[in-house]
């Protein structure tokens, strides 16, 4: 029971299997961003809050 205990305790690579989480999360975040900025609509909203804002 004690080793078991200290298998599951242990969690050596869990820094590795978080940062490789964030990465995938990122490229689908990104993926999700090209894909609305490709968009006509967000492009023609976009282009209108930059004709507001720079006169």
């Amino acid at each position: 029971m004690e080793r078991l205990r200290r298998i599951l305790k242990q969690d050596d690579g869990m820094a590795t299997t978080e940062y490789a989480l964030v990465t995938v999360a990122a490229a689908a975040f990104a993926g999700v961003l090209i894909a609305l900025i490709r968009s006509d609509e967000v492009r023609e909203l976009l282009a209108n809050i930059l004709r507001s804002a720079f006169g």
